[in-house]
């Protein structure tokens, strides 16, 4: 089995992505700025900032694959944080290519989105494009072969305020109202992060080299509908739903796909967590990490 270094290892799409690949076999080393709550026996950590190049070579140096999934991912963080997404998400991504390259790794994954293919995005968007169109060229120039991995609207078990859906439940927990800032009418395809690790981890197969991936649920779904199913589940009555009509910049309605910078082939795993499903677990996650913070 292979030797990988999953980047930002600790968290929450990243921790589970670390367990896929470990799962199969691989030997895995977890590099990030702050210790995996979910790291078990089998897995290696290395404590350290994405900017500080010893350590992240320290990270790297033996690996045959590397995974990036450290960013400022938040959308609305990202829009009050311009230079520091610019150092971690383009300039950090910079530092693990040429590390990459540097010792002859067979195959950099990195985590981007939906909305490098939108015009909308803010500075987040921006970001992704950038290191995308930097991994590209790096292919070019060197041979330090990719795979792009665009990412939907995720959810599921450790998760964090960072997550929507999350965010959403936990009000509602604390409030009595399932609240959304924005259009009723905007549309989402959630992906539970189970299926997208296991994604994850398929895309070292030969078939994945050099691609961009998109990796979405099975279907899209208004967020009016969705928090009518949140509701149900819960026990709230529909009149607890609530939209904060407020423009949310750089956020899309309807649909990512604008800008194509490459066009990415979409994955779908032959096998699925159900969404009804997938909510009740998120749900008694949100709760269960509710009381451990009391």
């Amino acid at each position: 089995m292979s030797k990988i270094c999953v980047i930002g290892g600790s968290g929450f799409l990243g921790s589970h992505v670390s367990d896929a690949l470990t799962n199969l076999g691989h030997q895995v080393t977890i590099f990030d700025e702050h210790y995996s709550r979910w790291s078990n026996k089998n897995q290696k950590f290395i404590q350290g900032n994405l900017l500080d190049r010893s350590k992240l070579e320290e990270a790297i140096e033996g690996c045959q694959y590397v995974y990036n999934f450290a960013a400022i991912s938040d959308l609305n963080d990202a829009k009050n944080k311009a230079i520091e997404t610019i150092e971690v998400n383009i300039l950090g991504n910079a530092y693990v290519l040429e590390l990459c390259r540097k010792h002859n790794i067979s195959r950099f994954v990195y985590a981007s989105t939906v909305y490098v293919q939108s015009r909308e995005g803010g500075f987040y968007g921006c970001s992704k494009r950038a290191a995308e169109e930097y991994i590209i060229e790096y292919e070019k120039c060197y041979g330090l072969d990719y795979t792009i991995l665009r990412y939907g609207s995720l959810y599921g078990p450790r998760a964090n305020k960072a997550n929507g859906l999350f965010r959403i439940i936990e009000r509602a927990l604390d409030t009595g109202f399932l609240q959304y800032e924005g259009s009723p009418e905007s549309m989402r395809e959630f992906i539970h992060v189970y299926d997208a690790a296991e994604a994850s981890a398929a895309a070292l197969e030969e078939k994945f080299k050099n691609q961009s991936v998109v990796l979405t649920g099975q279907e899209a779904m208004k967020i009016a509908d969705l928090l009518s199913m949140l509701a149900e589940i819960i026990g709230f009555n529909q009149n607890s739903i609530k939209f904060i009509n407020d423009y949310q910049s750089g956020h899309y309605i309807r649909t990512p796909y604008a800008y194509l910078p490459k066009i990415g082939k979409k994955y779908v795993p032959p096998m699925h967590v159900d969404l009804g499903q997938g909510l009740l677990e998120l749900i008694e996650y949100v709760v269960n990490s509710k009381d451990k913070n009391k």
